[in-house]
């Protein structure tokens, strides 16, 4: 089966007109099958017996609309967030057409982009009326439409493409003529939905995969089943009980304390994709069939808030982007309905102040409570991925943080990191992570993973022995914690990491001053000669005082580095720069503290000390065995 492509247009109205006429030449020399072209309305049984049958019936219904315009009226913030999308919906119409162009292996950017104006200008019509967003929208569903494919041997593509066609048939149906309606039904089905069948004829990986691929592919075969419901239900009653089936997959990695071990980058996509479907099957059939019961997601929602310091910059872990914002996370305010739970939807509230809203702000939309200061200063999470957060304030954009990380080596897009930790301070990010790298490097997701510099344990902010990398199988836990309390403080046990060269290996991390100070502290019983290197990533200019303290300067700011023990470490620093085709890293730094090659026990206890003005900035804490902690 062969499509159009299309060309270059240099006007929207010459676009329009173009792909209008270009797709209805496409469609009439397509050989389609007569079961794709014959639309009828049969009889919905079984799991679709509950099936919304107008349009739309997808996230936004008519009903949901209404009710949003009403509350616009004396709600200025959703009124805001609705203008706000409109202004995206005005920027969209002046876009050039989407072209068929891989990046890599990859159509991913083209169906994101599809996705993103497929949403902007449907609402914007939706909710104006105006009937230049309508043309334009249909204009970018036809000309996707008419792609030879979308890209289904990377099936995140598939997927993300079905979805955003599927939400213009959907939001749009009523106002299309039925000729219009047959030809994007039509490449819904050819291009996505019968995709989707092959995949899990042919038992695709991501299937029941634990981590973001499930999500997105499952819900968005969901999205494009339900949006063709009723006129093609043998479809629908078979993709929609197979991701059902198959998303706790994923859904239970949420478990138990709502951490995703692929990170706050990927917790986003996925989370994101977990409420696209299901709020699909809500609106669409009435119920979640239970998915939203699972263990951790309740919680989940409490993942990014912690994870993100008072910079705004995230607890960076496994393949996040670097210098990860988080941002005004879009599935946060759906959670926040689920669950009934304030801190998720003031969380995005408060981030969309000096914000752009997007449009699942406004469909999933719950007023502001300000239940921030509600919140706990410091919080542990346990999971594959552990967690364990500590801040003075939730208000004081110059307020310390500190974010603590143990786990599982083999998470997916897991980095060589347990016991990484990054830190908040005067408005300064001192310890970061430099997240990841380009994921068309050669063999990124294989064999040479960990041969590059972002992803082994070289760039991180843990302890080395003898220069090599943390073990890739290692595991780690935390052994004690506390929150809550004067000096808020955690201690994990890897030991596993380092047991080529270690019996023992503990890392405590402790606030210390009246929450104005961090200590990091290793205790290792090594059982052959090693040099242990102590190692931080920074933006810091490093200047070195004396052997065992360094002065940091970043953003106008100061802290301070000591070295408390042992008396025969020394400071020194190192570039992070490394050579193309890697990621350059140029101006990053390493603050490095060595010790001399030792064999049994030793302890290495650092103390970060931000220089805040009216404070007494002088006192150093006792060093005291973990085990007294």
């Amino acid at each position: 089966m062969k499509f159009l492509k299309m060309k270059r247009f240099p006007t929207t109205v010459v676009f329009v007109f173009m792909v209008s006429h270009c797709l209805i030449l496409a469609a009439c020399k397509r050989n389609i099958p007569d079961e794709v072209v014959q639309v009828e309305v049969p009889k919905l049984t079984g799991i679709l017996s509950t099936l919304k049958m107008d349009h739309p019936r997808l996230l936004l219904t008519d009903t949901r609309l209404q009710e949003l315009k009403t509350i616009s009226n004396t709600d200025t913030r959703l009124k805001k967030y609705a203008s706000d999308v409109v202004a995206l919906a005005e920027k969209d119409i002046l876009k050039s057409p989407i072209l068929h162009v891989l990046i890599g292996p990859r159509l991913l950017d083209k169906s994101r982009e599809c996705l993103s104006r497929v949403y902007n200008l449907s609402f914007a019509y939706r909710w104006t009326g105006n009937a230049k967003y309508l043309t334009a929208a249909i204009a970018n569903i036809r000309n996707v439409c008419a792609f030879a494919d979308w890209n289904p041997s990377h099936f995140l593509d598939v997927a993300e493409m079905t979805h955003a066609v599927a939400i213009g048939y959907d939001w749009l149906y009523n106002n299309m003529d039925q000729a219009t309606r047959n030809e994007i039904r039509t490449a819904l089905i050819v291009l996505g939905i019968n995709e989707g069948e092959k995949a899990y004829r042919n038992g695709s990986w991501w299937i029941n995969s634990e981590f973001n691929w499930n999500q997105v592919c499952n819900s968005g075969l969901i999205i494009g089943a339900l949006s063709i419901a009723e006129t093609d239900p043998g479809r629908a009653m078979y993709i929609v009980p197979k991701a059902i089936e198959n998303l706790p997959y994923a859904l239970k990695s949420y478990g138990p304390d709502g951490v995703w071990g692929e990170g706050p980058g990927y917790w986003d996509y996925a989370t994101d994709y977990t409420a696209y479907g299901l709020a699909a099957l809500q609106s669409a059939l009435g119920h979640n069939f239970g998915l939203t019961q699972l263990a951790g997601m309740n919680i989940t929602g409490y993942f990014p808030i912690y994870s993100a310091g008072p910079t705004g910059y995230m607890l960076n872990y496994a393949d996040a982007g670097e210098k990860s914002k988080l941002g005004a996370p879009h599935a946060e305010m759906w959670l926040a309905n689920i669950y009934t739970n304030n801190h998720f939807s003031d969380f995005v509230i408060d981030q969309l102040a000096t914000r752009t809203a997007n449009v699942y702000d406004v469909i999933w939309y719950r007023g502001y409570a300000n239940s921030a200061a509600a919140r706990d200063m410091d919080k542990f999470f346990d999971g594959k991925v552990a967690l364990w957060f500590s801040r003075s304030s939730w208000s004081d954009p110059n307020g310390l943080w500190v974010g603590f990380k143990a786990g599982y080596n083999k998470v997916n897009h897991a980095h060589l990191d347990l016991g990484n930790f990054e830190f908040d301070a005067l408005g300064v990010r001192w310890a970061r992570d430099l997240g990841s790298d380009d994921y068309n490097l050669p063999d990124y997701f294989g064999t040479l993973r960990y041969t590059y510099y972002r992803l082994n344990s070289l760039s991180h902010n843990i302890p080395v022995l003898n220069g090599k990398s943390q073990r890739e199988d290692a595991t780690s836990k935390f052994i004690k914690h506390g929150e809550g309390v004067a000096e808020p403080y955690s201690v994990i046990d890897f030991t596993e990491a380092y047991r080529d060269y270690a019996s023992s290996a503990q890392r405590g991390l402790k606030v210390v001053g009246g929450r104005k100070a961090i200590l990091i502290q290793d205790e290792f019983v090594l059982t052959k000669a090693s040099i242990m290197a102590w190692g931080m990533t920074t933006d810091a200019n490093i200047v070195l005082l004396n052997a065992q303290q360094a002065e940091l300067t970043l953003g106008g700011q100061k802290l301070i580095a000591k070295i408390l023990s042992p008396v025969n470490a020394t400071f020194s620093s190192e570039s992070a720069q490394q050579a193309l085709p890697q990621k350059q890293n140029a101006g990053v730094s390493r603050l490095m503290a060595k010790t001399p090659e030792i064999t049994g026990n030793v302890t290495v206890s650092i103390l970060l000390i931000p220089q805040w003005t009216g404070v007494d900035n002088s006192s150093i804490p006792e060093v005291k065995s973990l085990a007294k902690w």
